[in-house]
């Protein structure tokens, strides 16, 4: 008859002899957690785009927590989410953690450049300093045939330092 105390020891037995052999054999060093690669750990400076800007995609943790505003968890959160394919997806996990205000200060320095031919609505308006009406007019002379058509279009109305900082948020064909 088997009763609950053999029961309870043959369990036992049977834990025993499945663990026997893995105490025997030499254990592989456990897994390292997934780290940034070693992002937070560069001290070379990260280097902007040729528009001046940080790359979304490939600044370090570093160079993410430099930035006003922008706390460890911030850049870490940035660096988890990767890659980014728009502005509008790395402006959704900035907004768990900043304000817009924030977020334009962060904008100014991070950036991925947008196609002023097919960008929507809302991201031209993260581009900052856009306001409703200086978007509907980025938008109303679209298509653009290139950055002088822009220049051409939009220069007359903006001045030429207002033109030059928006050409670093956009490209055109």
């Amino acid at each position: 008859m088997v009763t609950p105390t053999r029961t309870r020891a043959w369990a036992a037995m049977a834990a025993i002899a499945l663990a026997a052999p893995a105490c025997s054999r030499e254990e592989a060093p456990p897994a390292t957690p997934d780290t940034y690669a070693g992002s937070a750990d560069s001290v070379e400076p990260e280097l902007p785009s040729d528009r001046g800007f940080l790359d979304p995609n490939l600044a370090t943790a570093a160079a993410l927590t430099a930035l006003p505003g922008m706390s460890d968890s911030v850049a870490l959160a940035v660096i988890r989410d990767r890659p980014y394919a728009s502005m509008l997806a790395l402006d959704r996990v900035l907004a768990r953690h900043m304000t817009r205000a924030w977020r334009d200060s962060v904008y100014t320095r991070v950036w991925i450049p947008l196609d002023l031919n097919t960008a929507s609505s809302d991201e031209i308006a993260l581009i900052p300093g856009v306001d409703a009406r200086l978007r509907q007019e980025l938008e109303e002379y679209r298509p653009y045939d290139g950055v002088e058509a822009f220049r051409r279009d939009l220069g007359y109305l903006l001045g030429p330092d207002e033109t030059a900082r928006l050409e670093r948020y956009i490209t055109l064909p």
